[in-house]
């Protein structure tokens, strides 16, 4: 049987995200303080970017 993932709420990632974005902390940092690769800190801060004029 295969891993199930992570689901995060729309909470969640904006506060990622917002943190990510004010650049008080590295992504490795971030990544290891909230428990989510890097990766998906940086496509979550990107969202957030595109849908701010929203």
């Amino acid at each position: 049987m295969g891993v199930k993932r992570k689901q995060h709420g729309a909470e969640f990632k904006a506060r990622v995200a917002m943190a990510a974005l004010s650049g008080e902390k590295t992504l490795a940092e971030l990544s290891a303080e909230f428990g989510v690769h890097a990766t998906m800190i940086s496509a979550w801060k990107q969202e957030l970017v595109k849908r701010a004029g929203e």
